[in-house]
Formats: C-alpha cells, structure tokens, sequence
C-alpha cells in the first residue's frame, strides 16, 4: 500500500466556497460522514471531529462504544482559501488510533472560469491502517467506507447542487 495517496476533484465553485464547505462545521458536517470538523485556522491551531447521531446510534447497537472525539490532529499551514495543512489521526477504530498522526494538505487551484481543482495528498508512512480505510473500498458506496474519493465527490456535489449524494 502506498504511503502517499493523492485524490484530485474539480468543482463549479469559488475558492472561498470550497475552503469554507471543508473547514466550517457548519459546511462540512453536511457531506462525507456527516461528522462535523472544527479548526483553529492557524499553525498550532487544534482540529477535532466529533461523533455524529447516527454514529453513536450504530455503536451503542452493535455493542461498542463511540468516542465523542473521533479524529484530531493538528494545523500546521493555513492559508485560506488556497492551502490547508494538518496532522490527521482516526480514533473511532483502536488499530488506527493506535498509528502515529498521518498529514493531510488541501490544495486549491482556480482551473478555468467558475472551477476551481481541489487536490487532496495524504501523507501515511507507518500507519497501514488508516491508508486502507482512507483509500476506501468501491463497494462501501455511501455506507463508510467510501474514503477519500467518495468524501470528495459528495463535496462536490453539495456545491454543486446543494445536495449531498445521499440526498440526490
């Protein structure tokens, strides 16, 4: 498995739109997996998601136990609305929270008139874990396990149509 996986999107939409639907909770808890994530948009800044409903509601079914903080990490880079760097780790799995922070850089570049190419690259060297789950599964759909490439393509769809692909 790569150490390094690179997802790239193009969407109909300004920088500043973009940068705020990955950063705002407000935004962000509105696709993916609607889990709301929080930064302090500075380096050093704190960044945090926290469990959604329906999260907790699948764990306390299925006999485990959720934490309310379900991925943090670090800022290292913020410069809106065009980069966005940060140390990311996964803590709702015990295998992934157990393997060091991973990074995660957001780039946005304007690519032609009203389009911006968002390019995603996640560092992984020495968590295999979250390089599996992040790298997602084809199959795993809208059901969580869709990874980086469905997280981005449902953004681009809310953007776009101000409907997520579970609302389409």
């Amino acid at each position: 498995m790569s150490t390094t996986q690179v997802y790239r999107i193009w969407i109909k939409a300004s920088a500043d739109r973009i940068w705020t639907a990955i950063t705002d909770p407000k935004w962000n808890e509105r696709y993916g997996y609607a889990a709301p994530q929080h930064y302090e948009l500075r380096k050093g800044g704190r960044y945090h998601s926290t469990a959604n409903q329906g999260m907790k509601d699948y764990a306390a079914a299925n006999g485990f136990e959720m934490p309310e903080v379900i991925g943090d990490g670090e800022v290292l880079e913020a410069e809106p609305p065009r980069r966005l760097v940060q140390t990311w780790r996964m803590l709702m799995d015990p295998t992934t929270a157990a393997e060091p922070f991973t990074t995660v850089t957001y780039e946005i570049d304007d690519s032609g008139p009203g389009v911006c190419r968002v390019t995603v690259t996640h560092e992984l060297t020495g968590a295999p874990a979250t390089a599996a789950m992040v790298q997602g599964s084809p199959e795993a759909g809208g059901d969580g396990g869709g990874g980086w490439a469905w997280v981005l393509s449902d953004l681009k769809s809310l953007l776009e149509t101000d409907k997520a692909l579970a609302d389409a």
